[in-house]
């Protein structure tokens, strides 16, 4: 019987056509499948920071947006409860209550505060603008720029289920939180398919930051000790060893989100220095509200607008208030209120955070005073490229 020889060529054809039918026929069959892999309705954003870098500052310009759901560091509760613990243990805790915070879930609370509460109950509750408007306050609307005074003399009685029933109105969920020593803690959150969380990595000048902690010594006490895992004792930083472990988890947030990162961070961090951000405000911010999404309306431009041109670097009383300022004389207050013994100490416990986030040592008293020596270094635009990026390495 005679065989019947095809040339190689018709079958790999026929093997292509055939290939590219059943493919056709797969995703025409797939977009009446439901999808599962779909981003949820919602955007969350992470403003992941440390005390005193400005980030109540940056959670406001989130807060006030008519878009925006937002809390100012809700793990607070996990802290307070669970205070003889470390930061190292509390971490899950933490990433648990903020996925269910991300989620408008807000029983979570429950293991942190009494049974019966209200707004009031919630720490730092009148710092979101979601909280003093339609539908968690009847007394003001979205659009408006609401100071915590106002909101806390109008919205404090209201039930706290109206922070759950507020939060699901929004389109954006936003969470600053300073808790966070290390971002491999967020991977099952940037992983979860049930959020759609980008970070956005609040950095300052460890030396203002320093000036900015001695404002505020006994307020910061209690956290001192759970960062240096003291079994409750309530810590003054004098020797700067929590200044070490915040320079170093701002090294490794950092270090890990742009040296061979894994595939999931692809645009979804983005490192803002505070002093950036005080020099060229609505530079920065646009670039922070694209990335999240975000548009800027007049009303917020020119709210942004007079809380960055007030008189003076603020008084001490005004530590943790969002007041009118001169940004940039804040931001440079530490060169003539540090003496330069403390610098030189600082320098020494966060030498590694200075040169990586791109700020400029000194070496003398007269440079320190210099403020003509610009100690804030251009960003480095493109030490990292995601173009560059091979998630095979």
């Amino acid at each position: 019987m005679a065989r019947i020889r095809i040339p190689s060529t018709i079958v790999i054809i026929f093997v292509t056509v055939q290939t590219g039918f059943l493919l056709f026929m797969y995703a025409r069959y797939s977009s009446f499948m439901p999808q599962s892999e779909e981003k949820p309705s919602q955007v969350h954003i992470l403003i992941l920071s440390s005390w005193r870098s400005g980030s109540s500052f940056v959670g406001q310009l989130f807060s006030q947006h008519p878009s925006v759901f937002y809390l100012m560091e809700p793990a607070w509760h996990v802290w307070v409860t669970m205070y003889q613990n470390s930061a190292k243990v509390l971490h899950m805790a933490v990433r648990d209550l903020v996925r269910s915070v991300f989620l408008c879930d807000m029983s979570v609370f429950d293991a942190y505060m009494p049974w019966k509460r209200n707004l009031s109950d919630l720490f730092q509750w009148a710092a979101s603008r979601a909280l003093c408007s339609a539908p968690a306050c009847d007394s003001f609307q979205r659009t408006d720029i609401m100071s915590e005074m106002a909101c806390k003399t109008l919205c404090g009685r209201y039930p706290f289920s109206k922070v759950e029933e507020a939060c699901k109105t929004y389109s954006h969920v936003v969470i600053k939180e300073v808790r966070f020593f290390d971002l491999k803690v967020l991977y099952p959150l940037l992983t979860d398919p049930s959020l759609n969380l980008k970070i956005i990595h609040l950095v300052r000048d460890p030396r203002a930051v320093v000036k900015s902690r001695e404002q505020s010594v006994k307020a910061l006490a209690r956290d001192n000790g759970i960062v240096l895992s003291t079994n409750g004792t309530k810590v003054e930083d004098s020797k700067y060893k929590v200044m070490q472990e915040v320079c170093r988890s701002h090294v490794q947030i950092y270090e890990t989100a742009t040296l061979k990162p894994p595939n999931f961070l692809k645009d979804r961090y983005l490192m803002v220095r505070f002093e950036d951000l005080v020099r060229d405000p609505f530079s920065e911010i646009s670039e922070m509200y694209k990335f999240a999404d975000l548009s800027l309306t007049p009303r917020l431009k020119s709210w942004i607008y007079n809380i960055t041109h007030g008189q003076g670097p603020g008084k001490k009383k005004e530590a943790f208030k969002i007041t009118s300022r001169d940004a940039v004389s804040v931001s440079q207050a530490w060169r003539n209120v540090l003496s330069f013994q403390k610098v030189k100490k600082i320098q020494e416990v966060c030498k590694g955070a200075i040169n990586i986030l791109g700020y400029q040592l000194v070496d003398s008293e007269k440079e320190q005073r210099d403020l003509t020596l610009d100690l804030v270094l251009p960003r480095r635009q493109n030490q990292f490229s995601w173009s560059s990026f091979n998630p095979k390495h």
